[in-house]
């Protein structure tokens, strides 16, 4: 338990990390990483460069130092932290690592004159608070997912079984255990973790479910990013029979019970968490309006079996947008940007819906917008995002 003194002396240093935190990360994680190469598979480098994670952990800094009184109004933000740990296996022994260049970080950029002794314990006592709460929090996940059926703990070896082109830039792996017993069950919406070895070098990174676990086997759906190191290793290398090992399924952004209509909008590759999702609404029979948005028909994954799909499930109404014709592809039921006038023709007249949405960062703050406008009630409006909420704003 902290003490009162030090939480006023962490509350007190929430202006600094308000104006200032995003550099603090980033010459914390450039000390981390320069000082314990080790930890570097567990950071996305390409998340580093564009300052993503940097943004991201500065927000969770900033918030738990604000909230450093009612822990509890946090709300999702620490769940969404356990689940990427689980999923990349950070491990208890991480988080003195962690500790020590986020204080030598905090001295050094922003001078002794701020960050005095008193400033430095105070926060090396609220960083042990919630090294404690996340150690603990994470411990009871690798738990369940070790003592339930089909799961196990850290790293487990899979075969590739087949490897499906899905457009011009999303590409299928469908991966088996080689040691043929059970694979652990997972919630719709839920990514799993890959340990990948890319030109001599480990780098770990998550990738969304895209079926759900059937035949013993899990599927992802790739995009090749142009300058994407693991989904380039993925597309280029990864081959059938070859050996991956993965870690567990994990994340809270899950598919909740509900019999509200379901509305499911995705942007892109985003479409992959979307696709279990409707494979485990469809048996519910409630109804589901699916809207994907694709940049044209020649990268829209997964259009054939959304076809198949609503020809067999009268419930499921489908909507695809494109920003541009290419002349080539089946006919999208719109054409340019989801606009709010488009967005409101598609949704059901009653608002009262569960809407779930992916895609970039710029779709996702326009959706977020549209949704509101429309009526959608925001608690029912729900994202995954990898960075501020703000920056949805």
């Amino acid at each position: 338990m902290l003490s009162a003194s030090d939480r006023a002396i962490v509350k007190s240093t929430v202006p600094l990390l308000e104006s200032g935190g995003e550099a603090l990360i980033t010459h914390f994680y450039k000390m981390l990483l320069d000082r314990y190469p080790q930890v570097r598979p567990l950071f996305n480098q390409a998340h580093q460069a564009s300052g993503d994670q940097p943004r991201a952990l500065a927000n969770g800094v900033l918030m738990y130092a604000r909230h450093i009184d009612q822990l509890d109004q946090l709300g999702d933000l620490v769940a969404k932290i356990i689940n990427k740990h689980v999923a990349l296996q950070i491990l208890p022994e991480h988080y003195p690592l962690v500790g020590e260049c986020l204080l030598e970080s905090i001295r050094q950029v922003l001078g002794a004159e701020i960050a005095t002794d008193e400033v430095i314990t105070a926060w090396g006592n609220a960083y042990g608070q919630l090294a404690d709460i996340l150690i603990g929090a994470e411990k009871t996940i690798y738990d369940e997912k070790a003592q339930a059926v089909g799961g196990w703990r850290g790293a487990r070896e899979f075969k590739v079984v087949a490897k499906t082109r899905e457009s011009s830039e999303i590409t299928s792996f469908y991966f088996a255990p080689a040691d043929g017993q059970p694979i652990l069950q997972f919630t719709a919406g839920q990514y799993i973790g890959l340990q990948l070895q890319v030109e001599g070098e480990e780098i770990r990174r998550n990738y969304s479910l895209s079926a759900l676990a059937g035949n013993n086997q899990y599927r992802i759906s790739v995009k090749r990013e142009p300058d994407g190191l693991a989904s380039n290793y993925l597309h280029d290398h990864l081959q059938i029979g070859d050996s991956i090992n993965l870690y567990p399924p994990s994340g809270e952004f899950t598919l909740t019970d509900s019999d509200k209509p379901l509305v499911l909008i995705s942007g892109g590759v985003g479409i992959t968490p979307t696709l279990t999702m409707l494979e485990a609404a469809l048996p519910t029979q409630r109804p589901i309006y699916f809207i994907h948005c694709a940049r044209n028909g020649s990268v829209h994954a997964f259009r054939d079996w959304i076809e198949s799909l609503a020809s067999k499930h009268p419930q499921l109404k489908r909507f695809y947008c494109y920003a541009e014709d290419d002349g080539v592809s089946p006919a999208a039921h719109g054409t340019g940007l989801l606009d709010q006038t488009r967005l409101e023709q598609w949704l059901p007249e009653n608002r009262d819906v569960d809407a779930y949405f992916l895609g970039p960062k710029g779709f996702m703050a326009a959706i977020k917008r549209q949704l509101k406008a429309a009526g959608v009630p925001e608690a029912q409006a729900r994202y995954e995002f990898f960075g501020p909420a703000s920056a949805l704003e």
